[in-house]
């Protein structure tokens, strides 16, 4: 798969994004127990937890493939990645910093370490690592990124690009720097492969158009998504995007077949579609429910944080 993103745009991309910082959480002062500091001055904890059997057996077995075959590289990113499925994303970063000492020119290290900053509300230093994540990948054919937790067709759908342009694109957004946001989710659909992850673009590009007063840009990209349209793992992005386009309503996409990460997703996007609308007590309230439901490592969860902050 071949990277289709002009030189030109990355460039544009990397100037736009130069922006004074914000304060980050001071991971130095934070005691062992804890991951980080939310944005609404929580102290955020994880009950460091074993990975259910199945998907620690298959993460342990690609791991030490890896290490058979000196893919060192690889096996660092599977090592690193299950000490934050298991909750430690602190302990995470420690380990992608580590790799990235040994192999600084290795962007999947750069990538996979911004997305643990954005779990840990250190969106600058996600940004940056993107960022750099971007240089290295300039010009290079695109990687197909295995999932340490796969979809229910065992079928990898994001690479190294669209990961890196969809985690920038949120970093951006979370900090409401919406803009550069814009510009990261216009390069991932550039370089999306399927509609899962077309789906995933579209979803936060209406959110940050809209965010932007850009409403008839907005309402234009719903025109690509249809109520019939196959998905794998991307579907409450799709049903949200059904929502904002009028096809369905609240009543039809909140289920009590829901994951806690599927009630984040939902929570987070139909308190913005109420938000839109002009319904900000209801949008507000959505977002608080979202909050107390405690699963603050969902990006759904960052979102309605980052909403709820901004009151």
């Amino acid at each position: 798969m071949k990277c289709r993103i002009p030189v030109f745009l990355i460039l544009s991309f990397l100037l736009i994004a130069c922006q004074p910082q914000k304060k980050q959480p001071d991971f130095d002062s934070l005691p062992l127990s804890a991951q980080s500091i939310s944005m609404l001055g929580d102290t955020l904890k994880t009950n460091i937890q074993g990975i259910p059997e199945r998907y620690l057996i298959r993460i342990d077995s690609l791991s030490k493939l890896a290490f058979q075959e000196e893919r060192m590289v690889d096996h660092m990113i599977w090592e690193a990645r299950k000490t934050a499925y298991a909750g430690d994303y602190r302990q995470a970063v420690e380990l992608f910093t580590d790799a990235i000492n040994q192999f600084p020119k290795e962007p999947r290290l750069f990538r996979h370490r911004d997305h643990r900053y954005i779990t840990l509300r250190a969106f600058d230093s996600a940004i940056d690592d993107f960022q750099q994540a971007a240089k290295l990948f300039e010009g290079q054919p695109d990687i197909i990124e295995k999932d340490g937790l796969p979809n229910s067709q065992n079928i990898p759908l994001s690479t190294l690009q669209t990961n890196t342009w969809y985690h920038l694109g949120l970093a951006h957004y979370l900090k409401g720097e919406y803009e550069q946001a814009n510009l990261a989710y216009e390069n991932g659909l550039q370089v999306s492969g399927n509609t899962d992850m077309r789906v995933a673009f579209l979803y936060w590009k209406y959110m940050t158009l809209r965010k932007l007063g850009r409403d008839a840009e907005a309402g234009a990209l719903l025109d690509q998504v249809s109520p019939d349209m196959e998905l794998i793992e991307n579907t409450s992005y799709h049903e949200l995007l059904m929502v904002f386009k009028g096809v369905f309503t609240p009543d039809e996409i909140i289920t009590e077949e829901n994951s806690e990460l599927d009630n984040a997703t939902l929570g987070y996007g139909l308190g913005f579609w109420h938000h839109i609308n002009g319904r900000e007590e209801r949008a507000n309230e959505i977002w608080q429910g979202v909050h107390e439901a405690g699963n603050w490592a969902a990006f759904g969860y960052i979102a309605s944080e980052a909403e709820l902050a901004r009151f």
